[in-house]
């Protein structure tokens, strides 16, 4: 069961001491990064004829802005307020969802899946699905993710919303209608493109934002030394360190050990996320050829290595300053140490940039969301088995209204989050229920040739069945004893993998395969016409090579372990 030390006192509402002191120039700042955001989506508008346009930018995007748009799809309010948190309530442990939660699936995607995604010419994940499998599968899989979608954009306008009450004393239904009214006028307008653009500009705005936080937060406490010194004497040496303390059979902060964190998360929820999540992989297929569509998850895996620290300090940073952060002994969640910070350190002007940064995080998150949820809504599910047959024109109209009705969705679903003193931990559990499953498909269906037709199905609904089960009546009920949500969802994941495989190659034995010649570039080992096309002029540079590019990553990664594991 939850730790009761990590029970909220208010879990739906800030600390009403946060509100910030900002002024003229602050609100001048946040003009102008509106007007610019808008001006993007009219602009983008012009590039947008076909419904292959709208949903995934024409196929025509260089790698390094696909790259830097799939990163900042990634680098949302969740990711932010959720990161920070996790610091606050594990401490360094966080480094876990980057450094071997996040490198090698994205190194993964790249170099072996992007092949198969942008050969065979798809415009969804789920589409893969009906190629591999069959409708049944593909249905399933397209409400699943449409349904996950919308629950993640709400987190994202859930997180805003209180933010933004809190520190500029906006009321949450004004802060929610705002956010959504922007997100919705610019991918409306320039669809894709215009969420992608807007996510580049997203992008260097949330580090004019977490820079100067982080800087400020290390100064205020001594620097790093003075920062862990801190946190030993209140919290204990393995705060501070990745792996103290997560022998199998020890106590520690997150509650897992290193088998479950490898395991869980390493391998189960980290690659399930990045090699299916379609918010993040659409980015890729909007490249204009198959080496920059490899490019783009290797690109991002770059700042992505880095990026932990501008999360965790200030997450480490409220730690160090109020001990008893997201106990009952104080007014704080962990949900607030970012905030927290920006109130006590940063001067107008700065707080204007960060406040920006923060708007930019949650609408970059949601617009990653809701601009998947419309293409997979109606390309996969209106298109396919609705209203079949329509002009190109008509799907794009169908588009704009389904992202008006996305918005509006997400908005009823926003507090559904405010039950987690911990977004990041909500945010991990609808990965375990929906990612999850849907890997543990792609992986069987890729590298078996004998998965059969139905398998899929069946294997998508055991491993989704599972995962809840675990969740909702194992750890919720206290059947099992596991120290914290983070924990419960490693372990809901592993059960969901397990679940899904092991009903697929049951039903596999039981049902027939599909012939061979239909799985040609996708299964491992075949290949498609898409698969195989020569490199662009320039793009057989030595830097440019996605192999050296993904394993340089991963080697980088690891060395960052080292002044951690001790």
């Amino acid at each position: 069961m939850q730790n009761p030390t990590d029970a909220p006192v208010s879990p739906t509402y800030l600390a009403a001491g946060l509100r910030l002191p900002t002024n003229g120039l602050d609100y001048a700042i946040l003009a102008i990064y509106f007007a610019v955001v808008l001006g993007i989506g009219f602009a983008a508008r012009r590039s947008v004829r076909t419904s292959l346009d709208f949903f995934l930018s024409g196929r025509s995007l260089p790698a390094w802005i696909t790259g830097l748009a799939f990163i900042s799809a990634n680098l949302a309010a969740t990711e932010i307020l959720g990161m920070a948190a996790n610091s606050a309530q594990y401490g360094a442990y966080t480094v876990h969802w980057y450094w071997i939660g996040a490198i090698p699936a994205m190194v993964f995607l790249g170099l072996v899946m992007m092949p198969f995604y942008y050969g065979s010419k798809v415009r969804s994940v789920p589409e893969m699905l009906l190629l591999r499998f069959d409708r049944a599968a593909h249905l399933l899989s397209s409400i699943l993710f449409a349904f996950a979608a919308i629950l993640i954009a709400g987190v994202n306008l859930y997180a805003l919303a209180i933010v933004v009450e809190a520190l500029l004393g906006w009321p949450q239904w004004v802060a929610i209608v705002v956010a959504g009214a922007f997100v919705l006028a610019y991918i409306t307008l320039g669809g894709l493109s215009s969420a992608i653009y807007n996510e580049v500009l997203q992008f260097f705005v949330i580090l004019a934002a977490l820079i100067p936080l982080s800087v400020l937060g290390l100064k205020k406490v001594g620097g790093w030394d003075g920062l862990v010194d801190k946190l030993t004497a209140t919290h204990g040496h393995n705060f501070t360190t990745a792996w103290g303390g997560t022998g199998i059979g020890s106590v520690n902060p997150l509650g897992a050990n290193w088998l479950t964190i490898v395991l869980g998360l390493g391998f189960v929820l980290s690659f399930g996320y990045w090699t299916t999540n379609f918010a993040e992989v659409q980015r890729a297929l909007s490249a204009k050829n198959l080496s920059a569509a490899q490019r783009t998850p290797l690109i991002a895996a770059y700042p992505k290595i880095f990026i932990v620290f501008l999360v965790m300090i200030p997450g480490l940073v409220a730690a160090a300053l109020v001990p008893d952060i997201g106990t009952s002994g104080s007014d704080l969640q962990y949900n607030d140490a970012i905030p927290y910070l920006m109130s006590q350190l940063l001067p107008n002007g700065v707080l204007g940039i960060a406040v920006t940064g923060l708007l930019a995080a949650f609408m970059a998150g949601m617009a990653a969301n809701v601009s998947s949820f419309n293409t997979v809504f109606t390309t996969d599910i209106w298109a396919k088995y609705v209203v079949k047959g329509r002009e190109d024109g008509y799907y794009v109209r169908f588009g704009r209204l389904i992202t008006a009705i996305g918005v509006c969705a997400s908005i009823g679903t926003a507090f559904l989050a405010s039950s987690f003193s911990n977004i990041m931990s909500y945010l991990q559990t609808l990965f375990s229920f929906f990612n999850v499953p849907m890997f543990v498909v792609f992986i069987v269906g890729m590298f078996w040739k004998r998965a059969s037709a139905k398998s899929g199905f069946w294997g998508l609904l055991a491993g989704t069945v599972t995962a809840m089960v675990n969740y909702f009546v194992l750890y919720k009920k206290g059947v099992i004893g596991i120290p914290s949500d983070q924990g419960a969802n490693f372990v809901s994941a592993i059960a969901g993998f397990v679940a899904g495989a092991v009903v697929m190659v049951i039903v596999s034995l039981f049902t027939a395969p599909k012939p061979e010649a239909e799985l040609a570039g996708l299964v491992y080992g075949t290949r498609s016409p898409g698969m195989t096309e020569a490199p662009a002029p320039g793009d057989e540079a030595w830097y440019r090579r996605p192999a050296l590019l993904g394993w340089g990553a991963v080697i980088l990664a690891a060395a960052c372990y080292i002044p951690f594991s001790f």
